[in-house]
């Protein structure tokens, strides 16, 4: 089921909304967010991550290349009136939009599923501002049991790999921790998936 399929019923899981709210409490503490300060999410999907940091960030940009998820997002938005609130239906590696840059840039569970992480890494590094932070959250290094047979991107990240790219993409890392663990059923057993965030800072 496609990502558009899927958007009238993302937030109906509490887990994605905790594992959200685990991860805007790290950004807060690593961070330091001001109230001038500007940030952009990368896989905004609904908006659950965002909606944690609604009240620490000036102006947040939401983007997503699923159109559903913007949808849905844009009508939460209006809802609540989140006037700072500006949701893009884009794919960053395929168009530049005039955006930018941005104090902090964050991301949860998107960039297991992006082919080229040196192009990904290329688009934060223009888009963050000098002593900006990227702040990614993913999957530790797995086997693949997480999203199983017929999935063809990433299968989590090592820490010292990622790390490697970050730095040779002008942005050093500067903390890592697991913040959530994740519990799937696979072939009648649990089995859980860590989360790591890691932080990292454009040079000034």
């Amino acid at each position: 089921m496609s990502f558009d399929e899927r958007a009238r019923t993302w937030d109906d899981d509490p887990v994605k909304t905790e594992r959200a709210a685990a991860f805007a409490k790290t950004i807060i503490e690593q961070v330091h967010p001001k109230p001038e300060m500007s940030a952009l999410e990368f896989g905004a999907g609904t908006g659950l991550l965002s909606y944690q940091l609604k009240e620490t960030f000036d102006t947040i940009v939401l983007v997503d290349s699923s159109e559903g998820m913007i949808d849905v997002l844009k009508e939460k938005i209006a809802k609540e009136h989140l006037s700072h609130f500006f949701p893009l239906n884009v794919d960053l590696l395929e168009t530049s939009p005039d955006i930018g840059p941005f104090d902090a840039i964050y991301t949860l569970m998107t960039m297991h599923h992006i082919d080229s992480l040196h192009d990904i890494l290329q688009v934060f590094h223009r888009l963050l501002k000098p002593g900006g932070k990227l702040c990614i959250g993913d999957l530790v290094k797995e086997d693949g049991s997480f999203h199983g047979s017929g999935f063809t991107g990433h299968k989590g990240f090592d820490k010292d790999k990622l790390s490697g790219l970050l730095k040779e993409h002008g942005m050093t890392p500067v903390h890592y921790e697991i913040f959530y663990e994740l519990e799937k059923k696979r072939d009648g057993a649990s089995q859980k998936f860590p989360l790591f965030s890691l932080i990292a800072e454009k040079a000034g």
